[in-house]
């Protein structure tokens, strides 16, 4: 029997469907609690012109102890980080009592530019074309179409890797 299962979350956090997706993922931790390791990994699109910079963001944000908290406010507002762009980053870094300075430092001096380039990659290599995509035990499930019967599909292999079947 396995302690815990990891599920890789491949988002874009100026992304609307990652935003919906939010609340699968929700539900997946309050379930599964610490049994079910969900990890955001980064798949900015250039179509939107902010991403790059919020998934720099959001490790800096990982580095103070608040990733996934950050990522879901940025998330509440993609259509404000379009718009208004880096100062929502820093706004809501401020809002959850984050080293805004920091965080600003960390966008000018590109301290997780690797990370976030890694992650590109790896997605790109196992076929993540768009985002939400999640990843568990091996299996991808493309949630950029639709979240359709994708939570159901990660409980049920969470549940088997879990009871070690």
């Amino acid at each position: 029997m396995t302690d815990s299962v990891i599920l890789d979350v491949w988002c874009e956090l100026q992304c609307p469907d990652c935003n919906s997706a939010l609340d699968d993922v929700r539900a997946l931790r309050a379930r599964y609690g610490d049994r079910l390791d969900i990890r955001l990994r980064h798949f900015p699109l250039e179509k939107h012109k902010h991403a790059f910079a919020a998934a720099q963001a959001a490790e800096e944000a990982a580095e103070q102890g608040k990733g996934w908290p950050y990522a879901e406010a940025v998330l509440a507002r993609t259509a404000e980080l379009g718009e208004r762009g880096e100062a929502v980053l820093l706004d809501v870094a401020r809002e959850l009592g984050l080293d805004a300075e920091e965080f600003d430092t960390a966008l000018i001096d590109g301290r997780h530019i690797l990370i976030v380039d890694a992650d590109q990659a790896e997605g790109k290599a196992i076929g993540v074309t768009g985002t939400p995509t999640y990843v568990i035990d091996g299996e991808r499930l493309d949630g950029g179409k639709s979240q359709e019967g994708l939570r159901a599909r990660i409980e049920e292999i969470a549940d088997r890797l879990l009871a070690g079947s």
